[in-house]
């Protein structure tokens, strides 16, 4: 975290009267803070998020001000980004939506958002990363390094075990401590300790009965006193309900959804609670304090002002950054007898079927909307790319109602849509259907009912496939989906996230061969809902009070642990060439570090493909002597090579001591257990080319 002078806080804060630092802790704007101009000190200017910064509105009241002043750049979501497994890309992501903040003046991104992907039907699925704390980890710290370059603050967010919108301002979460730091915990750890976030946010359910925003084991406990964090903490929009609890938790700034500022919780109610004396106003100094540091850390006060990054939005630089990151978060699924990519010079005529062929999603799913510069659908990509020598014909396949219309009947519509695309299918020299999900499904505030494709799109494929079974599916959407009507007919699967304004042409670029798809599965995909553990085993979308009984066993370390077949694994993603693993080499060095231990782990992979290509290499951990029952394997290292075809790389990872402990409940802390553990290394969690095994010899601890 970037160091301060602290005698400058000092100065400010002596001078400040109460009025003012209350004024500093609460919204003044439904997304600013009140300056102090008399002091030199500005307002907070935040902006939602994780895909780009949102369009401008009032200062009290959600309406739009701007007309095209406030369109901004569409970026890959968080579950494309992490689907690139790049810390690369997460870097250059946050770079750009660092610039774009700034550009449109903005002191804090709300972004990004981290919460594990418990459930593959929660709303939010889409603005997150992984059901895996250490890609988590390993993303998250590049990506606010970039945004912050900028002199924009990264809002890491929601913290912490925020994972169903259902009842999500109330619904009180239960788990065991070990669970909470072994899966929920370390990506927010890893936020603040790897990539120095400068500010964090609450979340809005409760935790152990506490509302996460003004919680005391949260942000005062676990934030404050164990994790020793200096920067600033804003509530979710709404997250307070308590002017005690929040005036003397760790939270800094309390922001809400209407425009009766004075009446906030930790405004005049607090400045009352204080003038009374029944809360100290050492606890206002603490706040004050974490959001001066916070401003002298972005270059927001006095003199550092002329050596402040401007920024810029829309330049052509950030446009080619998105694309590059939307050409690696496509993820091939299933590529039977080469079925892609499609030879374009070898076709005169491509149908292409289902309305998210056309559909653009940059401006729906809540606070992650955008008012973007454009979107290219993926309908738009192709034609793109193929130009004018192939004839794109176009079948919406589906009907997809409006509000009203879904209370009327519809179907019969829908039917004639569905007999067009077929008829085509039939008639051209290769078919292309795009279906998936919408932000009528992956959207803030309400979970989905289940995994399954709504309109009717699976009778559409299924049909589709019947006339013509070299059809390739392709799937966008932001959550896993159920396949099994139609995956075992489907020579090519290939699946796409919401990529950004560049993402219709990124799809393209892979469909057609001119990008080799690198993509890999963040997040499994379950055959069907009650094979999550989440629903098999613990709760999901219960109001009033949730209980996670998985324990540890989230995503693939319970589908591999039990044995129950997923459709596509973790870590899975296919490519148009091949990779050969070989040669691991695994040295342990338990003596050159105190109190760590060093693992190095080489091995060679090849590309006998006769493309060039990226893969993915990951390593797993699996304990073979546990005391206490654990996954059968973890991840805990990867890394992402770019191969020509032949040539080969080794690939170097290495693992120490918090690659082999898990949280022992009775010591408070990470315990390594001295013993025999395997290492694996692999192309997905299912799909382990090597193994070796290596024996500690000394206990370890750590926090």
């Amino acid at each position: 975290m970037k160091k301060v002078d602290e005698t400058r806080i000092d100065d400010l804060l002596s001078q400040l009267t109460l009025e003012e630092k209350i004024s500093m802790i609460h919204g003044e704007g439904i997304f600013q803070t009140a300056a102090v101009e008399r002091l030199g000190i500005p307002a907070l200017k935040m902006s939602d998020g994780p895909m780009g910064v949102r369009k401008e509105f009032a200062l009290d009241q959600w309406i739009n001000v701007s007309s095209t002043d406030d369109q901004v750049s569409y970026l890959p979501s968080n579950s494309a980004l992490a689907s690139t497994w790049s810390r690369e890309q997460a870097y250059k992501t946050g770079k750009v939506l660092g610039a774009e903040a700034r550009g449109r003046g903005k002191d804090v991104i709300l972004a990004p958002g981290i919460n594990i992907k418990r459930s593959p039907i929660c709303g939010r699925n889409f603005e997150y990363m992984s059901e895996d704390p250490r890609l988590i980890e390993e993303l998250v710290a590049p990506l606010i390094k970039g945004i912050q370059e900028n002199d924009v603050a990264a809002c890491v967010k929601h913290f912490a075990a925020n994972n169903q919108e259902t009842d999500r301002l109330a619904v009180d979460t239960y788990l065991d401590k070990r669970s909470l730091r072994e899966i929920y915990f370390p990506g927010f750890k890893a936020a603040i300790d790897k990539g120095g976030s400068y500010t964090i946010m609450g979340a809005y359910n409760r935790l152990f009965g506490e509302h996460s925003s003004q919680s005391e084991y949260l942000l005062t406990s676990i934030l404050r006193d164990e994790w020793g964090y200096d920067g600033a903490v804003i509530s979710d929009w709404g997250g307070v309900h308590d002017t005690r609890e929040a005036g003397q938790s760790g939270l800094d700034i309390e922001m809400s959804v209407d425009g009766d500022f004075d009446n906030y919780y930790m405004a005049d109610p607090l400045l009352e609670a204080v003038r009374s004396s029944k809360i100290k106003e050492e606890y206002i100094d603490k706040k004050i304090r974490n959001i001066l540091r916070t401003m002298l850390r972005l270059n927001m006060l006095g003199d550092d002002r002329r050596d402040r990054a401007t920024g810029t939005y829309n330049s052509p630089e950030h446009q080619r950054a998105i694309l590059e990151c939307a050409e690696e978060s496509i993820i091939l699924l299933k590529n039977q007898d080469n079925r892609l990519p499609i030879q374009k010079d070898k076709i005169k005529t491509l149908a292409v079927i289902g309305q998210n062929a056309e559909r653009v999603h940059a401006s729906g799913g809540g606070s992650a909307e955008i008012k973007a510069l454009y979107e290219i659908s993926p309908l738009l990509g192709l034609k793109m790319q193929l130009g004018g020598e192939v004839e794109v014909k176009y079948a919406k396949g589906y009907y997809v109602p409006t509000k009203i219309e879904k209370e009327l009947n519809w179907q019969q519509d829908s039917l004639k849509l569905l007999q067009e695309a077929v008829l085509l299918a039939k008639e051209t020299d290769e078919v292309i259907i795009i279906a998936g999900l919408d932000h009528e499904y992956d959207c803030e505030g309400k979970d989905r009912e289940d995994m399954k494709l709504p309109y009717g799109q699976d009778r559409l494929i299924k049909e589709v496939l019947a006339v013509n079974p070299n059809a390739v599916v392709v799937i966008v959407a932001g959550s896993p989906v159920e396949m099994g009507a139609w995956s075992d007919d489907a020579k090519a699967i290939v699946w796409s996230y919401y990529a950004g304004m560049e993402g219709g042409r990124a799809l393209a670029k892979v469909l057609l061969g001119q990008v080799n798809p690198s993509g890999k599965l963040a997040e499994t995909f379950p055959k069907k809902l009650m094979d999550s553990p989440a629903h098999s085993i613990g709760e999901f979308g219960k109001y009033g009070k949730v209980t996670y009984k998985e324990g540890v066993y989230v995503g693939y370390r319970y589908f591999d642990s039990y044995n129950v077949e997923p459709e596509f694994p973790f870590g899975h993603g296919l490519s148009y060439t091949s990779f050969e693993y070989s040669n691991l080499e695994i040295e342990l060095d338990e003596s050159s570090v105190e109190d760590d231990v060093n693992v190095r782990v080489r091995a060679t992979i090849r590309n006998t493909g006769a493309l060039a290509g990226a893969e993915v290499v990951q390593v797993y951990v699996a304990s073979k002597e546990a005391s206490i029952p654990r996954p059968i394997h973890e991840l805990k290292g990867f890394d992402k090579l770019y191969l020509e075809p032949n040539e080969e790389k080794i690939v170097e990872i290495c693992l120490h001591k918090d690659s082999f402990g898990f949280y022992d409940e009775d010591g408070c802390s990470f315990l390594v257990e001295p013993g025999e553990y395997e290492i694996q290394v692999g192309s997905s969690s299912r799909d382990i080319r090597l193994t070796g095994n290596i024996k500690l010899n000394k206990k370890y601890r750590y926090q």
